[in-house]
């Protein structure tokens, strides 16, 4: 009998044991969930802008105005997505303006008037402050959850957008230098319609 008792002791010893195992396995993993759902709150490639504002170190992070939890970052998904439809509405009116500027500029090509030039500078001038608003739109933008691999539209749109980043900063420079150096007339057209066309394909491709 004794040695029945001390049978059924070990048994319950070693249930006991294997039970609070179990238990502290579940434990643990519900930390790795958790830390889990924390590394997911934000993507692990962002830009380099977006990481100033909305990094883990960033400015609204260490100004606590928008800690980073998961309350947050739903607001901040809200915040992306009225951001992203402004940045689509300026991407139109921005090419719009181009366009504009295209015509007016392939008529002072042809006719260098004064008026024509006053013109092309205006419109100009709105294409620039319209391109770079829509793309602060986008750069300052609070990230996505995660950044999906392999090709897509967004990723293709990114990369359109730097051919067309760089054809503006080109055009520009060439614009300053037209009035004292006229031969780089062919170049400063060349930039420019390489811009548009960069431009316009980056506003046709977001829509597939």
């Amino acid at each position: 009998m004794s040695r029945f008792i001390l049978i059924l002791i070990g048994i319950t010893f070693v249930s006991t044991s294997a039970w609070s195992q179990d238990i502290s396995a579940d434990s643990l993993l519900d930390e790795l969930d958790s830390i889990e759902e924390e590394q997911k709150l934000l993507p692990e490639h962002i830009f380099i802008t977006q990481k100033l504002f909305w990094g883990e170190k960033g400015v609204l992070r260490t100004t606590k105005i928008s800690p980073l939890n998961a309350q947050n970052r739903e607001t901040e998904l809200k915040i992306r997505r009225t951001m992203l439809k402004l940045h689509q509405l300026g991407g139109f009116v921005t090419l719009a303006g181009m366009i504009a500027q295209g015509i007016v500029g392939a008529k002072l090509y042809n006719n260098p008037t004064n008026d024509l030039r006053q013109l092309h500078e205006s419109i100009g001038s709105f294409v620039n402050i319209s391109y770079a608003s829509t793309a602060v739109l986008s750069f300052t933008a609070p990230p996505p959850l995660v950044n999906r691999k392999g090709v897509s539209s967004i990723k293709i749109h990114k990369g359109l957008a730097m051919v067309h980043l760089t054809g503006m900063i080109v055009t520009n420079i060439l614009a300053g230098q037209l009035e004292n150096n006229p031969s780089l007339k062919p170049y400063h057209r060349a930039a420019a319609y390489s811009t548009f066309f960069a431009f316009a394909a980056a506003t046709v491709v977001i829509k597939f």
